[in-house]
């Protein structure tokens, strides 16, 4: 079977498999994102995330990762849903911890796809990344035609927004490549002019400026002069997302994992605000709101408390799109 046949067969599978989209991009060093990243690091722009200034040769080339590697497979899963939460004065929570952790959940629909190309191809030498791994994979995504790298850096796919997660799957097969995706956030800066906290400049997110590191990734007290602009989020951030043009056209996903529990998303600010251990615990298992554990969201919470009002919040998805 030739390379695009064996491209289209995999491309047809993942469809069936519930992705929203497939693309393939030549396994190769990314010489372009290499000085890029040199310079975002040595600026320090990842805050106290010291783990993003490791394995910078893995990080730009996927041969290091899967021996013999030949292709990079870039895949899409959708996560949107309408924002939920009841009581429009509760802490917000970002749209991707809403149901079971993606991790988990995109790894494991992975799986019978690794297992058809097996099936299909042979013995073929491959690894499956969930954003679980050294990998550039917004960068491989634009290579392999899923999207564009907006202004806000998440991927965006013409006619279906940004609401998505990236995986892949780096092999040894010869596949045929697709055209990388174009650019079209043309002038728009929605992102930029509603980021409260200014961590995005065109095509850049200084990462120690955003809310999602303060409420997710920072393990010390949340600085003092962010005060009045996290918005009312106590994990993670939708706001460059919700502001985006291309958002209207989300369509809601299908995946019964990404389900919310009713339970949390009626909590009223004061459930959140009193919110015990034990409550935690049993409302975000198998959330990825677990990682910031019991004590980082209280944290988060003490923090909006004390300093988060009305008067910071952000514009809504309908508000930022006419």
């Amino acid at each position: 079977m030739e390379a695009r046949a064996r491209s289209e067969a995999i491309k047809r599978r993942a469809r069936e498999l519930g992705f929203m989209a497939c693309g393939v991009a030549r396994a190769a060093f990314l010489e372009d994102e290499a000085p890029r990243l040199e310079r975002w690091l040595r600026e320090d722009r990842h805050g106290s995330m010291g783990y993003m200034a490791n394995h910078f040769d893995l990080r730009l080339d996927p041969r290091k990762l899967v021996q013999g590697a030949r292709s990079v497979i870039s895949l899409a899963y959708n996560y949107y849903a309408p924002p939920q939460q009841t009581d429009p004065s509760a802490p917000k929570l970002s749209t991707y911890a809403y149901g079971r952790d993606y991790h988990k959940v995109v790894k494991q629909r992975l799986k019978p796809l690794m297992e058809f190309i097996t099936e299909r191809f042979g013995a073929v030498e491959m690894r499956a990344f969930v954003d679980s791994a050294p990998v550039m994979e917004k960068a491989w995504a634009q290579r392999a035609g899923l999207g564009w790298v907006g202004k806000h850096t998440n991927i965006i796919r013409q006619g279906e927004g940004s609401f998505f997660f990236l995986c892949e799957i780096i092999l040894d097969l010869e596949l045929a490549p697709d055209a990388p995706a174009m650019d079209h956030c043309g002038t728009c800066r929605r992102c930029i002019d509603a980021c409260p906290t200014d961590a995005i400049t065109p095509y850049a997110v200084d990462g120690s400026k955003c809310i999602s590191y303060f409420t997710i990734e920072l393990k010390e007290a949340i600085p003092q002069e962010m005060a009045g602009k996290l918005a009312n989020w106590a994990f993670g951030c939708d706001i460059c997302q919700q502001v985006c043009p291309w958002n209207r056209f989300s369509m809601p996903h299908s995946e019964p994992e990404f389900r919310p529990k009713p339970e949390v998303m009626g909590l009223s600010a004061a459930e959140w605000n009193g919110m015990t251990e034990v409550l935690f615990d049993r409302l975000f298992e198998g959330s990825a709101v677990r990682r910031t554990k019991y004590e980082g969201l209280k944290r988060n919470l003490r923090f909006l408390q004390l300093n988060d009002g009305d008067d910071h919040q952000a514009p809504t998805k309908a508000e930022g799109q006419s």
